[in-house]
């Protein structure tokens, strides 16, 4: 693949968890890839462009998807990624709370995206895939998730919304919703605890599920306004 054809993915949330294993699966590709989080570190690869920034500011969408076509020259995929989850009673939620949720969950995922999708726009192709999770379906007392509801059901509802609008213009829109997933902020010690909520299937999932998820929806060209379920069973077995 020529310098010019390559493809290049930007993945929020790129320095662990999910995010680090989108880059390492997007490279095994032969993609370029700008892999963004506040405390990312350079990288070795040449094509791996690390930006370090916290996406609820707004000043850095435009920092990413300038450095990306400044290094690499196009925009073929985003990967929404990065989130933040708190989990309290609705009533012990706070101002800050609130800022740190949807700063990173819809404010960095709507300027991100307008951004990444102007310039897929004009080269008439792209594809934007975003995490949402399954507590948007599945409500639970055990973990009041409203601030993650709040945030991640309107990414489920954009997805919808961005994939008609932009159906005709070569630009797909998709997310991919997990249920349990082992990551560095849900470790093995903690799955004692889940009782009920572990999911059908009778383990958790692992990163490997999500990043296999994504790149089944990267190569397959007809799937668009799709909010694929990578849960063991969950939402089905309720």
């Amino acid at each position: 693949m020529s310098e010019q054809d390559r493809r290049v993915a930007i993945i929020t949330g790129g320095s662990q968890g999910i995010g680090a294993g989108l880059v390492a699966a997007y490279r095994q590709r032969g993609w370029a890839v700008v892999a963004v989080s506040r405390t990312i570190k350079p990288s070795g690869d040449p094509d791996v462009l690390t930006v370090a920034g916290d996406v609820a500011e707004p000043a850095t969408a435009g920092r990413i998807t300038g450095e990306a076509l400044g290094r690499f020259g196009r925009i073929d995929t985003l990967v929404n990624n990065a989130g933040v989850f708190i989990s309290k009673p609705f009533t012990d939620y706070t101002a800050a709370d609130y800022a740190a949720v949807v700063g990173v969950n819809l404010t960095g995922f709507f300027w991100l995206t307008q951004r990444a999708i102007a310039e897929m726009a004009r080269r008439g192709s792209g594809h934007v895939v975003s995490i949402t999770t399954t507590l948007v379906d599945y409500a639970t007392s055990s973990e009041p998730s409203l601030l993650t509801a709040l945030t991640k059901g309107g990414l489920a509802a954009a997805t919808r919304s961005l994939a008609i609008e932009y159906a005709s213009r070569g630009i797909r829109v998709n997310a991919v919703s997990p249920g349990i997933i082992q990551t560095p902020t849900h470790p093995p010690e903690s799955y004692a605890a889940l009782g009920p909520r572990l999911p059908p299937v009778g383990h958790v999932g692992q990163v490997s599920d999500i990043v296999d998820g994504i790149l089944f929806l990267e190569s397959s060209p007809f799937i668009t306004g799709e909010i694929l379920h990578i849960d063991g069973g969950q939402i089905a077995g309720h």
